[in-house]
This record gives C-alpha cells, structure tokens and sequence, in this order.
C-alpha cells in the first residue's frame, strides 16, 4: 500500500492500510502509554503496574482505530484534507468514549475521566496526523534530489553522445529506425524531466527500459543481451517511476561495457498474492568500479520506495561470483478507478 496519500502535494494523509503506517502509530500509542504510566507512579515499583492498566484501556482504542481507519482509507484520501482530519478525530474521540463505557459496563473500569480521555484521544490523534504530515515532508526533498541526481549523475553525457553518434550512423542507411530511435530518447528524456512523485503503471516503466535498452543496443550491438521475464508481471500494478531504469543503466555500464565478450542483462518480473518482485541481474566484474556506481542508484531508490510504501518495500543487492543481483519487492498497488 502508498504510505502517502498520491493526490495531494501540501497536506497528506497517510495511507492507513500500510503495514508501516500501522505499526508506527500502534509504538507511538505505545510509547506514550509507558511515558503517562511514569508520570502517574509514585515510584519505579508502580510503573509497570501502572503501564499494564493503561495499557488495558489505550490498546483496544488503538487497535479498534487502526482497523477502523484502513477500513475507511480509500473514503477519507478522497476529501479535502481538514475535513478528512475533523472526521478522524471525531471517530477517535468516540471510539475513545465506546471503549471506556463498554469496560465501564463489562469490565467495571472507572467513567470518572472519559471526558479528559477523549480529549487526550483527539490531541494524540492530531499529533500522530501531524507526524506523517512532516514526515511525508521531510522525504518529499529526499525525492527530488533523487531525481536531480538522475539526471546529473545517472544519464552520462557519455550515454547521451554515443546515442546521438548511433542515430547519426543510422540516418542514411536505415531512416525508420533512426527515427525510432530519436523517439525513445525524446519519450525517456520527457520521463526524467517530469515530476516523479506520483506512482505510475508498472507496465509504462517496462516500457521506458525497452526503449533505453534499444537505444544501448544500438551502440553495444551483440554485446548487449537482453533477457526479459515478463509474462507473468501484473500491468496494473502501480510503482514509482525511474525504479528499473537506473538499475539497467548501472548494469549496462558496471556489467556490459567493461568486456568486449557477449554478456547478458536478465529482467524477471513477476507477482506472488499481494507483493511484486522486480529481479535484475547482470554480469559482475571484481576490478571494476561497480560498488561506487551502484550505492547511489540503490540508495535513491531505496528512498523513494521509502516515501511510497514506507515498510512494505524492500531492496536487496547480491554480489555473486560472476553476477550482480537486485531485487525489489513492493506491494501489490493498483489504480484506484
């Protein structure tokens, strides 16, 4: 699931049906539970007893809260976002009053504070909004030096040059293909010009690849060798965009260039129940300069993956004998309609 909301740039929501968004607001209840716990015991003997009785009310509260909030997420991202926070803490506060009456009833707990209880309910639940909100805030430059970096380190000059020598080589004798060639490079250029903020269809990203590849293929000819695993890729599924295509680049540039023999760049994308996997490998060179190039593009990544789908995105990078391995998983995201 997004962490953020993706239809709004100043405010957002956090995406409440994301497993990270869930277990931070379940260990900052949590943590407050333990810090009020301290402030009522009247000496470290007391604390845990405290703990547990707050605790016995709070956690019920939380856990009704989180369930309740991941059931209404796609509702709530779809209003205005004051309105979306009143109706949130709202909700809190009663959900607060119906816990504390039910134990009130059934477990004979004290009424005598549901007031203040609801009141603390509702400032616990501003701040936790206002928490994501900075959060969210706080990646969102992390995002576009990414993307900064992109265009200054990750598209090389060198890239850039070969590829226009390759069309001009191929102006006279074979027109059609210059032509599609100048195309890819205007449509992968638009791409990394663009605001990258916003997932987009997993099946446009293969796509800018492909036409990357054909543009490296041009100049490498039959040293580059494309391996594509795709049948089983879910189109649909949403993923930021400019995840597979600094990958590539690296490979070809770490794994390809470097030998003068035939080596292969394999993509494998595939989805298993609720999680996509995105599997690049490539040809590993030991002498070579592959650990430098590679920690920046994975670190960029590792970030956006961060601001989109917080602790449900993993990146993993093997090194192997003879072969370079990354690995991305994200969740299983599509379009809202």
């Amino acid at each position: 699931m997004a962490s953020i909301n993706q239809n709004s740039v100043g405010t957002l929501l956090p995406d409440f049906r994301n497993l990270g968004v869930m277990l931070r607001v379940l260990m900052i209840v949590t943590g407050l539970t333990l810090v009020a716990a301290i402030l009522k015991a009247s000496n470290w003997a007391a604390v845990i007893q405290q703990w547990i009785g707050i605790t016995a009310i709070v956690q019920p509260i939380a856990i009704l809260s989180v369930l309740l909030l991941g059931a209404a997420n796609s509702w709530l991202h779809k209003l205005e976002y004051r309105s979306a926070v009143s109706i949130i803490v709202l909700a809190e506060t009663a959900i607060t009053v119906l816990v504390l009456r039910f134990g009130a009833l059934v477990l004979d707990i004290e009424m005598d504070d549901a007031g203040r209880n609801a009141l603390l309910a509702a400032a616990t639940t501003i701040m936790l909004i206002g928490y994501f909100n900075l959060r969210s805030r706080a990646l969102s430059p992390a995002l576009a030096e990414a993307r900064l970096q992109a265009l200054q380190a990750r598209i090389r000059p060198h890239f850039l040059f070969n590829s226009i020598n390759a069309v001009l080589s191929l102006i006279r004798a074979e027109p059609k293909r210059a032509e599609a060639a100048l195309e890819d490079m205007a449509d992968l250029f638009r791409v990394l010009m663009a605001d990258n903020r916003k997932l987009a269809p997993l099946e446009n990203e293969v796509e800018l690849c492909r036409q990357y590849l054909a543009l490296e293929q041009l100049r490498l000819g039959p040293r580059l060798r494309i391996d594509w695993h795709v049948d089983k890729m879910p189109k649909d599924a949403l993923t930021p965009p400019l995840v597979l295509q600094p990958l590539l680049e690296n490979a070809v540039y770490h794994g390809i260039e470097p030998s003068i023999e035939p080596g292969v760049v394999s993509v494998n994308i595939y989805h298993v129940r609720d999680q996509v996997h995105m599997v690049l490998r490539n040809p590993y060179r030991k002498d070579g300069s592959h650990h430098a190039g590679n920690k920046m593009a994975l670190g960029n990544i590792r970030e956006r993956l961060a601001l989109h789908f917080d602790a449900e995105a993993t990146l993993q990078a093997r090194v192997g004998d003879s072969e370079y391995e990354v690995h991305i998983t994200i969740p299983y995201v599509r379009a809202e309609r």
